[in-house]
């Protein structure tokens, strides 16, 4: 009987443990000081050879991560911006194009650039997933120890709004790991678009699993989203729609599903996120966050604290 009680106790403290809530830092102040202070409060060292994963924006966008704001911490972590090339055509679409939009946004101003998929691919497994067995990403991630993932929080024409999930997702994937999230593992070449929109959005959880499970089960990798220039678009529209709220901060988490339903939460607390909130849910967005807990890359609770 001892054994059994014993036993038990244990089942309920794993169980708790499972769901026990994230921190989630904020801060109102979007500047160099705000996201240093960010990523000081989140006490993971990002250590090794650092990628640091952000959108480098379409030709034409104004609304992606400054350079100006996130240079004093990429060049604290010797960090190597890392990119992917865009499987829809574009100003980034190949690697020659895609290294002209790099250098016009200014971000080789500030550290060396590697765009992962300019040698190839490799597969990483996806565990647990509905959808997809194999996330493939740029031949290049494997090079690197850590990541540290700045996110331009925004809507999206797709998945309602881009993220952390998104940023690790879609956005490592490879040209054709794209195609094959988008078409929630139906095929690997062709049109991204598909006309079962939770099962995209769901393979989009599945495939940031699989990219923070291969960095040592999600110790290694950090994750920062600032919340500026708040247009229902993506930074991968050349056109995109301009703002119409406020900025709101920045926030940072080692849960990337606790740090996305933040920044959700905090559009719906907007007195003027109307157009975003809009925009989410007509394309089902917080079902990537559902499915993202479901599979048991983090969790939707989370402990929000301001270091204002």
């Amino acid at each position: 009987m001892k054994k059994l009680i014993t036993a038990l106790i244990l089942v309920i403290v794993l169980a708790s443990a499972s769901f026990a809530a994230s921190d989630v830092f904020f801060t109102k102040d979007i500047s160099p000081a705000g996201i240093m202070a960010i990523y000081e409060k989140l006490g993971r060292e990002a250590e090794g050879k650092v990628a640091v994963k952000l959108s480098t924006g379409e030709a034409g966008n104004t609304h992606y991560l400054s350079p100006a704001l996130i240079a004093e911490l990429v060049k604290k972590v010797n960090g190597t911006i890392v990119e992917c090339n865009t499987a829809y055509g574009g100003s980034r679409a190949s690697t020659a194009l895609h290294r002209q939009v790099i250098e016009d946004h200014g971000f080789n101003a500030i550290a060396k650039v590697d765009i992962m998929d300019e040698e190839g691919e490799v597969e990483l497994p996806v565990i647990g997933g509905k959808h997809l067995k194999a996330d493939v990403v740029g031949s290049h991630f494997k090079d690197y120890d850590f990541v540290l993932v700045l996110t331009h929080f925004k809507g999206h024409a797709m998945g309602g709004f881009g993220g952390a999930l998104k940023n690790i997702s879609i956005g490592i994937a490879s040209p054709r790991g794209k195609v094959r999230i988008h078409t929630a593992g139906t095929k690997d070449s062709g049109s991204i678009w598909f006309d079962d929109q939770d099962a995209f959005l769901e393979s989009m959880a599945e495939a940031a699993k699989a990219v923070s499970d291969s960095l040592d089960g999600g110790k290694k990798i950090m994750y920062i989203s600032v919340m500026n220039h708040l247009s229902v678009d993506c930074d991968c529209d050349g056109n995109p729609a301009a703002p119409d709220m406020h900025d709101i901060g920045i926030l940072g988490s080692l849960d990337p599903v606790a740090l996305d339903q933040a920044c959700v939460d905090l559009v719906y607390k907007a007195p003027d996120g109307k157009s975003l909130i809009n925009r989410m849910e007509s394309r089902h967005g917080i079902h990537t966050v559902e499915h993202a807990a479901e599979i048991g890359l983090g969790t939707r609770d989370y402990n929000f604290v301001s270091i204002d």
